[in-house]
């Protein structure tokens, strides 16, 4: 689940449509929907070129997907365009979500095709990438800004795409005045955390060292010119800056080293032993309980059922089932990859850990089966609406 590195994808369309020639990046934004010109009305949002969409500088000050979405939850682009910007296109960032996804939208009614269905031929299948899971809105969309599902592998490849400028195994993917324009700083930003301050491209950020496509809860794709190298990283933490902080302090020095047959030998030692540690918990209690929230939550169930050995997370439409085995984890594949890891914590008294595995979430619940009561709180929240069945390809 690569959250907002899913944009660098976009971009990455919006790459290969300007090289066959489907759009340019001064066409304005309001000639791709005649059905709306005349909504638009403001003056900014009439001068809105796609350049602008690409380089998050629409002229608006803040994100606005809530205003958007709230406004016209039916075509978000409508509403797009119907919020006035608070600045002339062009002169000011803002990380703004409808920048994005009205792009995307812009790519898919152009080719007749999704994003991903555009991008399977020219960019995925030539870079040895399966077909990927992108999350659409209501009207079969992929929403562009968000929602792109690929494994870590597939994001050192991208990343590898621009290293090289454009040329993957000796096959132009995309035009080397692309690459160079969409990693180049098109506006600056103003942010407290250095990494985010260095300015943006079109969908990429600038970085104290390279540039990088980056997502929520550290997903990375970090590629370093200076040190011919990519760096490809999908995590689940809030701390993003010290990522790339301990980046740049590990990483880059490594780059001029040599190593040895030891050092490969110590780190293979290490991955080897490298694991999540269980949660701990007894052995398991014979018995079935059905469980209702003990207070709302911010989670999607509505019920828990503890059968012997395993427990059942509810939500409308969905059951997940998970085997529970003390002292390791358990995987269940559908309908929502998982591992399950916790038990009895006393006689009445239950703890268990799901990790969501195509996404960077982990789920705590707890449960008194005398009361009749579970709790459920996530460790990292999705930004997402909660639904268990977003958490999946």
């Amino acid at each position: 689940m690569l959250y907002s590195l899913s944009k660098s994808f976009t971009s990455t369309a919006l790459g290969l449509a300007l090289d066959e020639g489907l759009l340019r990046l001064d066409d304005r934004v309001v000639d791709f929907f005649p059905e709306y010109r005349e909504l638009a009305t403001d003056p900014g949002t009439r001068a809105m070129r796609v350049r602008h969409l690409a380089s998050m500088s629409s002229g608006h000050t803040r994100d606005t997907w809530d205003e958007v979405f709230e406004s016209d939850p039916a075509d978000p682009v409508r509403g797009f365009l119907r919020l006035p910007p608070d600045r002339e296109p062009g002169t000011v960032f803002a990380y703004n979500q409808p920048a994005t996804y009205t792009l995307g939208v812009i790519l898919q009614r152009l080719t007749g095709t999704t994003l991903a269905g555009y991008l399977r031929p020219r960019l995925f299948e030539p870079l040895g990438i399966g077909a990927p899971g992108w999350q659409q809105d209501g009207s079969g969309r992929d929403l562009g800004f968000v929602g792109l599902f690929l494994p870590t592998d597939a994001i050192a490849r991208l990343g590898e795409l621009y290293l090289r400028r454009g040329v993957w195994r000796g096959h132009r993917i995309l035009s080397e005045g692309w690459v160079a324009e969409a990693t180049r700083p098109q506006v600056p930003t103003g942010d407290e955390n250095p990494d985010w301050a260095q300015g943006y491209g079109f969908q990429f950020w600038m970085s104290r060292h390279g540039y990088r496509g980056d997502g929520a809860f550290g997903q990375f794709c970090l590629v370093l010119p200076e040190q011919d190298a990519v760096v490809a990283y999908t995590g689940a933490t809030v701390e993003m800056q010290a990522v790339l902080d301990a980046a740049w302090r590990h990483l880059l020095p490594a780059f001029g080293t040599a190593g040895s047959a030891a050092d490969d030998a110590a780190l293979a030692e290490r991955l080897g032993r490298l694991a999540l540690p269980p949660v701990p918990a007894g052995d398991q209690r014979p018995g079935n309980w059905s469980l209702a929230p003990a207070t709302p939550g911010d989670t999607p169930l509505t019920g828990v059922q503890v059968r012997d050995g395993e427990l059942v997370l509810c939500e409308p439409g969905t059951e997940l089932r998970l085997r529970l085995a003390p002292g390791r984890w358990t995987v269940t594949d559908e309908p929502v990859p998982a591992a399950a890891s916790g038990g009895w914590i006393d006689g009445t008294h239950l703890a268990v850990d799901v990790l969501f595995l195509e996404a960077p979430h982990r789920l705590s619940v707890t449960a008194d089966v005398t009361a009749g009561t579970f709790d459920a709180r996530w460790v990292t929240a999705p930004l997402l609406p909660p639904s268990l069945r977003l958490l999946r390809s």
